[in-house]
């Protein structure tokens, strides 16, 4: 599949306001579509309509190719942001007058500035292709892991509670705090211990031992400076896809904790 399909964000029909799904406009590689509060006269092809007073008749292009596609940005002075659906917190910015910015992310959010807080649309690439590892060169080497997680342990459930906000589209929410994670954790079977004082200490291992963490010591202190070391420890596990949106099934559910789970030791 090489199809780029666009969805607009609204009803599918001027004036039906509230009314059926958004048209799905499909594009393969090679074709472009325009994008707008509404499209010029005397122009044709396909073109993606927001109709927000405070997006320019003529915003911006889309063209596809292949597995990505690449967004051109006609603004003079406002920049747009594509935000990675799939990894909370994730997203790129595309400079005013830039154009053919290529945009790699599978399921993205283009976000236009607007005065009711943002007019956008959604673009969902084709599934990237990966390299087989039983066919690339020196693939009977074994490297070491630069970050050697076990997925079981406690110390990675302090982690994933840690990522939970911006994993769960939240992408400037701040870090929880120690009691957070610890009553975050409280439901699964085992991690009545689990104090504030214990989850401390896997944030501290984690930055210490696991993911080694750059921190003066002698800088800031007491609970500044452990905010920016969950922040950081949070950041740095997004960042290289250590923590993903499914290891979100380790936690506790919100509405109904799950009788018999136990907690990884």
């Amino acid at each position: 599949m090489e199809t780029i399909i666009v969805q607009p964000s609204g009803p599918s029909r001027p004036g039906a306001a509230g009314t059926g799904a958004p048209d799905l406009l499909r594009l393969e590689p090679g074709d472009t579509a325009e994008f707008g509060r509404d499209r010029p006269g005397g122009r044709t092809g396909p073109f993606v309509a927001l109709r927000d007073p405070g997006v320019s008749r003529r915003a911006g292009l889309l063209e596809a190719a292949r597995d990505y596609w690449r967004l051109s940005n006609f603004s003079a002075g406002t920049a747009y942001v594509v935000e990675n659906m799939e990894n909370g917190g994730e997203y790129l910015t595309v400079a005013p007058g830039r154009l053919g910015a290529p945009v790699p992310f599978e399921f993205s959010r283009v976000v236009l500035p607007a005065p009711d807080g943002g007019a956008g649309f959604t673009v969902f690439a084709p599934q990237h292709a990966y390299l087989d590892e039983r066919d690339a060169p020196g693939a009977d080497e074994r490297d070491a892991h630069p970050f050697a997680l076990d997925v079981t342990a406690k110390y990675f459930l302090v982690l994933v509670a840690l990522c939970e906000p911006r994993l769960r589209g939240v992408p400037d929410g701040a870090p929880p705090g120690a009691g957070d994670i610890a009553r975050r954790l409280s439901p699964l079977d085992g991690s009545g211990g689990l104090t504030r004082s214990a989850v401390n200490y896997h944030i501290d291992y984690l930055a210490r031992s696991k993911l080694p963490l750059d921190l003066d010591e002698h800088a800031g202190g007491g609970a500044g400076r452990t905010g920016a070391k969950r922040a950081r420890l949070a950041s740095l596990a997004l960042r290289f896809g250590l923590v993903r949106e499914e290891h979100l099934a380790l936690l506790p559910s919100r509405r109904q904790p799950a009788p018999g789970v136990r907690v990884p030791r």
